[in-house]
C-alpha cells in the first residue's frame, strides 16, 4: 500500500470530506517526522480506531526556542513516507512553513497552568508552538481522533486542556511510551548520541524506576527527588534539569504521595536533552494491603 503525499490544506480537506460522505472515521498522528518505532505504534494504535489514518509530518519553527536546535532536527521525509506506507497510513500531510504561517500569520495558542514549570521553565515558548501547531492540525484534518504518546506527558496533558477549552471535537488518544530493549524511551533525539552516550543513557529509565521504588517504600519525596537526581549526575549525565513527582492529571507539584501521580524527568547527556516519565504506582501496596485486612 502506498501512503498519498499530501501538501495544501485545501485538497486535504477535500479528501476527508470524501471520507467522511462514506461515513469513515477519521484520526491524525501529529508528528515532525523522523519516525521511530514509536511513531509507528502511534499509527497502528489509530489503525485499530479509526477508518483512515493522517500522519502529519511538521518541523515547527515555533516549538524550538533555539534557532541551532531547530537546524539540526533531522529532516527525513523519504524515509518517514516509506516507514508508514507498509503499516497503513492513508495520508502523509506534510505542509510547507510559509502555508502553516503565512505573511501576517499573527495568532498565538497558549495553555497555562499545565505548560507552567518542567520543561515550560527550560524551553521557554517551547508550548505556545505546540500548542499553536497541534490547534491548527486537528482544525486541518478534522480528526475525530487524535494520537500522542505518553512520553511527551506535558505536551500531552496541553493538547488535552486546549481541546477542552477550545471546545474542538476531538478525542485525545493517548499510548504508552515506547522503549527500546534496554529501556531507553524512543526519541528522534536519540540519533545524536554518541556509541558511548548510547550505552549511558537507559540509566535515565532505570534511576526513574529506583526512584519510584523510593517513593512507594514509603521514602519521603525531597530524599528521593534528590537521591535521583544525583544518580542521574553519577551515571554520567552532565545536567539535570529537573526531576519532579507531580499529579498525573495537572501536573501540581507533590510533596506526598496522595494521588497518580507522575515522575518526570529532563536531563543532558551530553549535547543531547532527554526526556522521560514514569507513572507512580497509587495507592502505595503497603496502603491497599492495609485497607483490605
Amino acid at each position: 500500500m502506498s501512503t498519498a503525499i499530501v501538501r495544501i490544506v485545501s485538497e486535504l480537506r477535500s479528501i476527508v470530506a470524501a471520507w467522511r460522505r462514506e461515513g469513515l472515521r477519521v484520526a491524525v498522528v501529529p508528528t515532525m517526522g523522523a519516525l521511530h518505532e514509536g511513531h509507528l505504534g502511534l499509527v497502528r494504535a489509530a489503525l485499530a480506531k479509526a477508518d483512515r489514518v493522517i500522519v502529519t509530518l511538521f518541523v515547527n519553527p515555533k516549538q524550538f526556542n533555539n534557532a541551532d536546535d531547530l537546524a539540526a532536527y533531522p529532516r527525513t521525509e523519504h524515509d518517514d513516507a516509506a516507514k508508514i506506507a507498509p503499516v497503513g497510513a492513508h495520508i502523509l500531510y506534510a505542509p510547507d512553513a510559509a502555508d502553516m504561517y503565512p505573511q501576517g500569520f499573527a495568532t498565538t495558542v497558549s495553555v497555562s497552568g499545565v505548560s507552567e514549570g518542567l520543561c515550560g521553565t527550560f524551553r521557554p515558548g517551547h508550548f505556545d508552538g505546540v500548542a499553536t501547531v497541534v490547534t491548527k492540525l486537528l482544525l486541518q484534518t478534522g480528526a475525530d481522533l487524535a494520537f500522542f504518546g505518553e512520553k511527551d506527558f506535558q505536551q500531552l496533558q496541553i493538547v488535552r486542556q486546549l481541546v477542552r477549552d477550545l471546545d474542538i471535537p476531538v478525542e485525545i488518544v493517548a499510548c504508552p511510551t515506547v522503549r527500546e530493549a534496554d529501556g531507553l524511551a524512543m526519541s528522534s533525539r536519540n540519533t545524536r548520541l554518541s556509541l558511548a552516550e548510547r550505552n549511558r543513557a537507559p540509566r535515565l529509565a532505570e534511576i526513574l524506576v529506583q526512584t519510584a521504588k523510593q517513593v512507594n517504600s514509603g521514602e519521603s519525596v525531597g530524599r528521593a527527588l534528590t537521591d535521583g537526581r544525583e544518580a542521574i549526575l553519577a551515571a554520567g549525565f552532565s545536567k539535570v534539569e529537573y526531576l519532579e513527582l507531580r499529579a498525573d492529571g495537572d501536573l501540581a507539584s507533590i510533596v506526598t504521595l496522595d494521588r497518580p501521580a507522575r515522575l518526570l524527568v529532563a536531563a543532558w547527556l551530553g549535547q543531547t536533552r532527554l526526556i522521560d516519565n514514569l507513572q507512580v504506582p497509587w495507592p502505595r501496596p503497603e496502603a491497599v494491603h492495609q485497607a483490605a485486612a
